[in-house]
């Protein structure tokens, strides 16, 4: 499936944007926007974000003075179909969505296909509807929302599993403790609900990518140990950690960590990083709660979990529009060029999540200025704009030069920040 994006009228006229997996464009007056209009003033800064996971596309307005607009109407956020027409200023885009899955070097208009329409059957209830496809005998992997909704409350079990408890639910799906019948082993299962009907293709992509991460092997990793299909429920498999995730561990502790106890768990973190980064994997949704937490000070260790899961699952398309389920929770967490360019990230992009998590875990608090009432578009806003509140102003008592060491991870331009989770967890060792 693809999304194109022609452009009707304004500076970039006859100009087509196409997407085939997972993507975010930008349009604004700054000059790292994707569709840049700095002479027209009717356009904000970082005026709207569209989020593309073919064949769905959702804009967002991001607060902008003059507005967007979808078919003349003006919008805050709207789900684009194909015809769509979005409008600012003199500019006029056109949405298409095909059934090609041309390269982006190829020529859209030449390849464009309309959709087809089939049947797709609920594998858990066997409801019937209808889903868009690239081709009419497509085979379709669906779930309905009601069993998506039951699944997630009362997970099925596992076949060579037995579920012991939930240990937690979030935006794809649950997490349980098990004991594998065979080895007698406690793990962990996380299950994955597809909120859309997803094709075979996707969903080898998505199995492909699984195994490439399950191949890192690192002490402050968590142990990869298993993946299937149930049903048309993905599941994975894990060594399971006894202990909270440093979010729960943070609670515990009043809201925030001790700068030693928080320390270990940040430096422990970036020495997973170090190695994942210099395999290859970025990890791309670091946050308090994938950092596990086992043991107690001073003899805890932390793992990292969920590596690269939020990519795989978005780029598959399970997860819709790209800042959905989980994501959409931790959006506070990811950094500017991350939004802008969902697929094709660096290093520097975990660097920025890992200070944000060692600002939650010393402080309590987000380094930016939202609240529970921020909307998704402000804080988006906010990512772009903001500049990160110096961690000493919000904890005076910590060391000046571990305040310096996540500051800096924080800067809004990569180049600004630690070039590698080494040299910053080699920093903040000696600071302490």
């Amino acid at each position: 499936m693809q999304v194109n994006l022609r452009v009707l009228a304004g500076p970039y006229k006859d100009r087509v944007f196409s997407f085939t997996q997972s993507d975010t464009f930008l349009i604004g007056r700054t000059d790292d926007s994707h569709l840049c209009l700095p002479e027209d003033k009717f356009f904000s800064r970082h005026h709207c974000l569209l989020e593309v996971s073919p064949p769905r596309c959702l804009l967002r307005d991001l607060g902008s003075t003059n507005g967007t607009f979808v078919n003349g109407q003006r919008v805050n956020e709207a789900f684009l179909k194909s015809g769509d027409r979005i409008q600012g200023g003199e500019t006029v885009l056109l949405v298409e969505v095909s059934a090609s899955d041309a390269s982006l070097d190829g020529n859209p208009a030449e390849s464009f296909r309309q959709p087809a329409l089939v049947t797709v059957e609920c594998l858990n209830c066997g409801r019937r509807e209808q889903a868009a496809a690239s081709a009419p005998d497509e085979h379709l992997t669906f779930l309905c929302e009601d069993c998506r909704i039951e699944l997630k409350q009362t997970p099925q079990p596992i076949p060579g599993y037995d579920t012991i408890r939930i240990l937690g639910r979030g935006g794809m799906g649950s997490v349980m403790l098990a004991r594998d019948q065979k080895t007698g082993r406690a793990v962990a299962i996380k299950t994955l609900l597809p909120e859309f009907a997803v094709s075979d293709k996707a969903m080898r992509r998505f199995m492909r990518e699984i195994d490439v991460a399950a191949a890192l092997r690192h002490s402050n990793i968590v142990e990869f140990l298993d993946r299937g299909v149930n049903n048309g429920v993905v599941y994975l498999v894990t060594e399971f950690v006894d202990g909270p995730d440093a979010a729960k561990l943070a609670d515990a502790r009043g809201g925030q960590l001790p700068l030693q106890e928080g320390m270990a768990v940040v430096t422990q973190a970036l020495a997973a990083l170090s190695y994942a980064h210099s395999q290859g994997y970025i990890h791309r949704d670091i946050k308090d709660q994938n950092l596990l937490v086992s043991g107690s000070w001073p003899n805890l260790t932390t793992k990292l979990t969920d590596f690269g899961l939020a990519k795989s699952f978005a780029q598959s398309g399970m997860s819709g529009v790209t800042m959905a389920g989980e994501m959409a929770g931790t959006l506070a967490y990811m950094p500017p060029e991350q939004l802008k360019n969902f697929r094709d990230v660096q290093p520097q992009s975990d660097i920025y999540a890992v200070g944000m998590t060692a600002y939650s875990l010393l402080s309590g608090d987000l380094a930016l200025t939202l609240n529970r009432k921020t909307s998704m578009a402000e804080t988006i806003k906010a990512i772009f704009e903001q500049p990160a509140i110096p961690l000493r102003q919000r904890v005076p008592h910590l060391p000046p030069q571990v305040c310096e060491i996540v500051d800096r991870a924080l800067a809004k331009d990569p180049s600004e920040r630690w070039q590698s989770a080494a040299a910053m967890r080699t920093a903040l060792l000696h600071a302490l």
